[in-house]
């Protein structure tokens, strides 16, 4: 079997590129086996892999939890992170400039993490996550500190249908001057969706505007549905 190095490397970034700039989010197809997604879900119970455990009901972040991971990483996942931040690095910068911000993103994601952690960023922000029947998570936006990469990435480790109902993943959109428009997905097993972590640019009559960006999790009817979060950038302490 291919490495998860191989298998990334193969997927076609180009029609990647231009769905992010066209609407902010794509959906890349059977990046992880059956097997790894099953081993992921199943790391959720080995605690010495993470730093943190969170209980969404306590922060009133929904219904469920999740945990994130102490560095080292689990090979598996530094291998995705690292290998997908150089196909996007471009798009992030490229929505920098026709936004007129004044910041650029380094070509690999060592040089990132250097930057994250120049800046007291260190605790690594990749996290898993774990919902029952009822579970759901808020609209919110993963920041985390003042250095912060513009898109991330959600693997899904349970098949919709089998593993769990309900629990689509929902993106929101809010306009200028316009009411909110509502995405809803719903990827198989083994599937990556790369979004924008706070916004993305559109072009107006006028050139390029901002256009603000939430995500979250709409209830599980029935079942358990894993995820596995990678942020790009890290944590303040």
């Amino acid at each position: 079997m291919k490495s998860i190095i191989e298998r990334l490397q193969e997927k076609d970034w180009d029609q990647t590129t231009e769905h992010m700039h066209r609407q902010g989010y794509a959906v890349i197809s059977n990046v992880l086996t059956k097997k790894e997604c099953g081993d992921l879900a199943h790391s959720y119970r080995d605690n010495h892999l993470y730093r943190k455990t969170i209980s969404m009901e306590r922060y009133r972040f929904g219904a469920g939890e999740y945990k994130y991971f102490s560095y080292p990483l689990p090979s598996l996942i530094n291998d995705i992170r690292e290998t997908v931040y150089p196909h996007i690095a471009p798009i992030a910068n490229k929505w920098m400039e026709v936004l007129n911000i004044d910041q650029r993103f380094p070509a690999t994601h060592e040089a990132l993490k250097k930057l994250c952690h120049d800046h007291k960023q260190v605790q690594p922000t990749v996290l898993i996550l774990q919902y029952g029947q009822g579970g759901f998570n808020t609209l919110h936006q993963d920041l985390y500190g003042d250095i912060y990469f513009p898109m991330q990435l959600v693997l899904f480790l349970s098949e919709p249908g089998d593993d769990y109902t309900g629990g689509e993943f929902v993106l929101t959109e809010q306009i200028p001057r316009a009411q909110s428009k509502a995405i809803v997905l719903q990827p198989r097993r083994g599937d990556m969706l790369l979004f924008t972590t706070n916004f993305r640019p559109a072009k107006g009559s006028k050139g390029y505007y901002r256009v603000n960006m939430k995500h979250g999790v709409s209830p599980v009817h029935h079942g358990h549905r894993h995820t596995l979060g990678i942020i790009f950038h890290d944590a303040l302490s």
